[in-house]
């Protein structure tokens, strides 16, 4: 069944005791409002409505919680989230900042000045970096999600993706995530793509032409000054391995000289909105990219999934299945004093809403630790490494109670045991890698 509409005419209503004061803009089932909150006084919000059944709604605040627990001063604050409903029609809604002036609504007007946009790569460069740190990619970086909010430039953050998954899709043509790599992993790169794009609109008030189809990058028009139209260049190429990075992009910055002497403190209240009288003056405080070490951490753990049996979900999945026992020793082939370890005997998948699988990006992982009794029933099932969603961390810790084991074997007797339950949600299903890692 579609989505229903979010409609204009709900102004006047309220969603969880917040007012929808204002249509800013909408289509289909996801609709854009004024609102307002009384926390300590009355404060100017936008509160975004998606219509979605229950198990999207779920995945849509696992990742509004996860974007809520950042924070930067280039990057705008999510307050809350949750379910609500309007006549009848189930809703998803974030609560986040205000900002009183678009990126995308100057450029239409005018363009940007080579000092303006100086001075707007100067705190993109700087959440984009804490973005990569923490292990997101932006992943839509354009002119409509670069506001202001207090005369402080700022980034959206209601859109978020995980550095490192899988792009269930290949950019289309004229977008500005642009081409992934073969295997459409989600990484910085991406953002740098978009980087570029954003810096060519900002000065010509048009993206680039590109035709994807004939291979070659994006032209970058001669009327772009430099630095920005080799910024630019080396923003925009085909392969993302050889893009420059966000550290290239600063470096050439300061190499042109200008009005840019190095990194400036951050200082509240130094910003100044687009305006054409004057320009940004925004500062910025570089932040060492980890980028490196994250994925070292994500190679060691795919090495420990690829030496253990992967089990594949079933096609009812939820149900208690069977799975082969290991070949059992007689008493008398097990020495005195050995260790024989246990065997999954049954496993229970968590039941995944098919509209919340459809929304998955790439993998979540999520490794539960689970304590195994001498009769091989769970007694314990905790949380080792909950992933970046909370919904599917929880759905994974409540299926691991259900499993069973063949009991680990000291000495010819049973004995409690310890394993690791490593699942990775997918859009096309569930795998689950054990791992005993004590009897």
């Amino acid at each position: 069944m579609d989505a229903a509409e979010i409609r204009s005419d709900w102004v006047g209503q309220t969603v969880d005791g917040f007012p929808l004061v204002e249509w800013l803009g909408g289509a289909g089932n996801l609709g854009v409002f004024v609102t307002e909150l009384h926390r300590p006084q009355s404060q100017k919000a936008v509160i975004k409505l998606i219509s979605a059944n229950e198990g999207e709604a779920d995945w849509l605040i696992a990742v509004w919680e996860n974007s809520r627990s950042l924070s930067h001063p280039h990057l705008i604050k999510i307050f809350t989230s949750g379910r609500s409903q309007i006549d009848g029609v189930s809703l998803a809604y974030v609560i986040t900042e205000y900002a009183e002036e678009v990126l995308s609504q100057v450029i239409p007007e005018r363009a940007l000045s080579a000092d303006e946009t100086r001075e707007m790569l100067d705190p993109i460069i700087d959440a984009l970096s804490y973005l990569h740190t923490k292990g997101f990619v932006h992943g839509h970086l354009k002119p409509s999600n670069v506001l202001v909010v207090d005369n402080q430039l700022k980034l959206s953050t209601d859109s978020l993706l995980f550095s490192g998954e899988t792009l269930n899709r290949q950019p289309t043509q004229g977008s500005s995530d642009g081409p992934l790599d073969g295997s459409g992993t989600i990484t910085p790169a991406m953002d740098v793509w978009s980087l570029g794009i954003t810096i060519i609109e900002a000065l010509t008030q048009h993206p680039p032409e590109w035709n994807k189809s004939n291979g070659r990058a994006p032209v970058v028009p001669e009327s772009v000054p430099k630095p920005f139209s080799q910024i630019a260049m080396r923003c925009l190429q085909l392969d993302p391995a050889s893009r420059c990075t966000l550290s290239d992009v600063k470096s050439l910055l300061a190499g042109n000289g200008g009005s840019y002497h190095g990194p400036i403190q951050h200082l509240p209240g130094d910003a100044h909105k687009f305006s054409k009288r004057a320009p940004f003056k925004i500062p910025v405080l570089w932040m060492i990219v980890a980028f490196l070490a994250l994925i070292a951490i994500i190679a060691v753990m795919n090495l420990r999934s690829r030496m253990q049996q992967s089990v594949m979900p079933s096609e009812s999945s939820g149900q208690l299945s069977s799975a082969p026992s290991l070949p059992q020793q007689s008493p008398a082939e097990v020495p005195r004093g050995s260790v024989e370890k246990g065997a999954v005997l049954g496993r229970v998948l968590p039941d995944v809403p098919r509209h919340a699988a459809e929304s998955i990006r790439g993998t979540v992982k999520v490794v539960v630790r689970v304590t195994v009794d001498a009769s091989g029933g769970v007694t314990e099932a905790t949380l080792a490494s909950p992933g970046p969603s909370k919904y599917f961390a929880r759905m994974a810790q409540e299926s691991a109670q259900s499993w069973k084991f063949k009991p680990a074997q000291a000495d010819g007797h049973a004995v409690p045991s310890v394993w690791r339950l490593q699942y990775q949600f997918r859009s096309s299903g569930i795998e689950v890698t054990p791992l005993e890692e004590s009897p």
